[in-house]
């Protein structure tokens, strides 16, 4: 399957799921049929299903548990409303959002993110286990994507490798209990996901690029563990940068050698 193919199948779970919500089909309290399940009837990836249910998670629509009791799976917890109903409308307009607008928006709002998990991080450690402290961020999933995404054959594929970076910058947005900035991520989601996979495709080297994102990755937790704000701010904003001046270039040197 292509890596736009890819986006799209994404994009169709989250609709049929996101479709059911809002006429009641689902309804809370309901589970979501198997991965296995969806993947067969949509005609899709399991990958693709995993995608879409990561944002409905953040969305606060889902809640997700490993298991085999009656309470695992995928439970619906939630129906889109106010300003769940602006989100989704974001969605579908973010489709005609221009890349650079995003790629602003985006080094906008994830080194606000980084900055402030470094904060709660920094201010978690200071006053450690006194009476009302708040407590230090959770990033369990963040470090369980950094591990998946050094996975040999996810890796070395752009199709499987970006869809857990986009997850993992979801993750970072979660974990930093800003629900505004978590929901406007989530509404971006499928537009950030789109120019990316597309960059790919111009790449000379996806190995080095996939090596190097991977680093950055790891750089960016690293900073923020360490409780150092103004690091990883910085090192979230090269992150973005980067990798977009990287597939823009890519880009102009094959329109150049097609025209040639």
């Amino acid at each position: 399957m292509s890596d736009h193919a890819e986006a799209r199948a994404w994009q169709t779970v989250l609709d049929r799921i996101e479709g059911d919500l809002l006429t009641g089909a689902l309804s809370p309290g309901d589970h979501l049929p198997s991965e296995r399940t969806l993947a067969a009837d949509l005609g899709v990836g399991r990958s693709s299903v995993r995608e879409a249910l990561r944002v409905l998670e953040v969305m606060g629509l889902i809640r997700t548990q490993t298991g085999s009791g009656p309470q695992s799976g995928a439970i619906i917890i939630a129906r889109p409303s106010g300003a769940m109903s602006a989100l989704l409308r974001l969605q579908v307009a973010a489709q005609g959002f221009a890349v650079e607008d995003i790629v602003a928006t985006r080094l906008v709002l994830e080194s606000a993110v980084a900055a402030q998990l470094a904060m709660r991080i920094r201010a978690a450690a200071v006053s450690g286990s006194a009476a009302g402290a708040a407590p230090a961020p959770d990033l369990v999933e963040v470090h369980e994507l950094l591990a998946a995404m050094d996975e040999p054959d996810i890796a070395d594929a752009p199709a499987e490798f970006l869809p857990l970076d986009q997850a993992f910058h979801l993750a970072l947005a979660a974990a930093s209990g800003n629900q505004v900035i978590a929901a406007t991520m989530a509404g971006l989601r499928a537009s950030i996901e789109a120019y990316v996979l597309e960059g790919a495709s111009h790449l000379p080297d996806w190995t080095a690029t996939s090596r190097r994102l991977r680093a950055e990755h790891r750089a960016v937790v690293e900073s923020i563990t360490a409780g150092d704000p103004a690091s990883a701010e910085r090192r979230m904003r090269d992150h973005i940068e980067t990798y977009h001046s990287e597939t823009s270039r890519a880009r102009a040197a094959h329109t150049a050698g097609t025209a040639g």
